[in-house]
């Protein structure tokens, strides 16, 4: 392997956004949220996947991705622009047929007179004190012209992944009151708000970090590898160090591989000791100091010697990499190199 290659399986993709899906009542549509590349997998390959699977709506964080996708999927699914409309912005947004989830009062005042008649989407404050348009605002709003215009009102649940948060409920009861007297189609839920029930359901879903093999959908299949390249290998004797620092000593004979890969790669530094990379199911621990295009891996274990070691894999799931790290899946993936030669397979 000359190169390091991350695999990519949009198949899994799909069949995690069918899984979320068949988690919902009839009439609920799942939507798939594509913002960051598609949680760094790659945002037109996953959305054309996704759309050929059924998927007609789509949400990213901005402007760029959202013109990248329409220029991608052609006038059908619907894109909606969770940044809302910023400064200069409308025109564009409108002639592309993107719908803006308008996020202040400011926001609904500048889309809407600048680009009267086009469609948008409110976000509703509930409690996460984010974005979002207070509710006692949103009484100030012209209501003749939401319910004409208006295709969307949404609002984001602070902690779903735990589902016995109080505070869940009372962002629910919060949105309830905020959009009662609407009939305009709701959305509160993505993956954790999907697992808590049909109560977070409403009218569309929205599920991200589900979608590419995350917690907390315990049920996704892991949509990953990756396979890094052995730029050379080392016999090292017991008292020698290895790496940065002189940090890791040998306590006896061993073979060290340098791999092309680090932490420029978005492989986190503090992994530094806590990772294995694995040649044909044996684990092997990456040792010394992370640096920014390499790592050293202790492969003595290893019978042979390999050309490349896998870091993503069935046996070490981003999962596992984020709990290793203390960080959540979503900043894995969004992390991963554009540098790794990638491969789709469906």
């Amino acid at each position: 392997m000359a190169h390091a290659q991350l695999t990519i399986d949009l198949g899994a993709v799909v069949r995690n956004w069918r899984r979320l899906d068949g988690l919902t009542p009839a009439g609920c549509e799942t939507a798939a949220t594509v913002k960051a590349d598609a949680y760094g997998l790659g945002l037109v390959e996953v959305a054309k996947a996704l759309a050929d699977g059924g998927c007609r709506t789509f949400f990213v964080a901005m402007l760029g991705e959202a013109l990248n996708l329409r220029k991608a999927l052609g006038d059908g699914p619907m894109i909606g622009l969770l940044s809302g409309c910023m400064q200069g912005d409308a025109e564009r947004i409108a002639s592309a047929g993107i719908c803006p989830m308008l996020l202040s009062v400011e926001q609904f005042n500048r889309y809407t007179e600048q680009c009267p008649g086009q469609h948008y989407g409110l976000q509703i404050e509930t409690g996460m004190n984010r974005v979002g348009i207070d509710p006692v605002d949103l009484r100030s709003l012209d209501r003749t012209g939401i319910a004409e215009n208006c295709r969307l009102m949404i609002s984001h649940l602070a902690d779903a992944d735990d589902i016995d948060s109080e505070m869940n409920r009372c962002q629910l009861n919060a949105f309830l009151q905020a959009t009662e007297g609407f009939t305009i189609p709701r959305s509160l839920a993505a993956t954790g708000g999907i697992l808590l029930g049909p109560d977070y359901h409403f009218d569309l879903c929205r599920p991200g970090i589900g979608l590419y093999g995350g917690d907390p959908f315990k049920d996704a299949e892991p949509t990953l590898t990756l396979a890094l390249p052995v730029l050379q290998v080392r016999d090292i004797q017991s008292g020698q160090s290895v790496g940065y620092g002189g940090e890791w000593v040998a306590v006896s004979r061993a073979r060290i591989a340098t791999v092309l890969s680090g932490y420029s790669d978005g492989i986190l530094r503090h992994l530094d000791g806590k990772l294995s990379l694995y040649a044909d199911g044996v684990a092997c621990p990456v040792i010394g100091r992370l640096s920014m295009d390499m790592m050293t891996v202790d492969i003595t274990a290893h019978k042979t010697i390999p050309d490349h070691l896998q870091l993503i894999n069935d046996r070490q799931t981003v999962n596992d990499i984020a709990g290793a790290a203390g960080t959540i899946v979503n900043e894995v993936l969004s992390g991963l190199s554009r540098r790794y030669d990638r491969i789709y397979v469906t």
